[in-house]
């Protein structure tokens, strides 16, 4: 039974929940218990840090697909609880064209007509962008989503601003090597939304355990 609210934020020693149960099953389970606990708490923690850096702003914090293998679920929730919002969960959720797509296809354009040709009507298109010729490329060829990948902020602003000017419709996603340090920053240029997987590849584990209460 949970002695605190999902997302709440804790002290050093506070109880966060109690068990109850036979002895073999509780010491069985203790291990894996407190290592997803420790884990998951860790990425919601960290997660929170980024969230409150832009907390005041128009603009929304979202995660990535890069999640330990068979925990996606589980980490995707821990940064819900931390105040991102979930990306894709899978590839069939939205098409993303990234660099690799866009060099085999022969370019943004080729790319995007063809995804276009077989995707489901309601799927978004989202395109991967480094410089602002690519983002004219994406434009010209009416991307749903506009990801400004590794730019510096002074080039995203210039992006954001081609784009505001073009289609008002279009989405725009800051992506790429985004810390602390610079989601402010990134956040004041005017995306709509930033992406980041240091809530779950960066987050240290937080220090939980288990203890047993005598029983008279």
């Amino acid at each position: 039974m949970p002695t605190v609210a999902e997302g709440e934020w804790c002290e050093k020693g506070k109880v966060i929940a109690k068990l109850d149960g036979p002895l073999d099953s509780l010491l069985t389970g203790e291990r894996v218990a407190l290592n997803l606990g420790m884990r998951l708490s860790g990425i919601a923690t960290m997660t929170r840090r980024y969230a409150d850096k832009i907390a005041d702003l128009e603009v929304q914090l979202v995660d990535t697909r890069k999640t330990t293998p068979g925990l996606r679920i589980l980490e995707k929730y821990a940064t819900q609880v931390g105040g991102a919002k979930n990306h894709r969960m899978g590839l069939d959720d939205a098409v993303m064209i990234k660099d690799n797509h866009i060099a085999a296809a022969g370019g943004i354009g080729e790319a995007i007509a063809k995804v276009r040709e077989t995707i489901p009507y309601p799927l978004t298109i989202e395109v991967e962008t480094e410089t602002l010729l690519e983002v004219e490329t994406a434009l010209e060829h009416q991307a749903d989503i506009i990801m400004l990948d590794n730019m510096s902020v002074e080039v995203m602003e210039q992006a954001v601003k081609m784009i505001r000017q073009n289609n008002s419709r279009i989405k725009i996603e800051a992506s790429g090597n985004i810390t602390l340090e610079t989601i402010r920053n990134v956040a004041e240029t005017g995306v709509d939304y930033i992406s980041t997987s240091a809530p779950i590849t960066r987050s240290t584990w937080l220090d939980l355990s288990m203890k047993l209460e005598k029983v008279v």
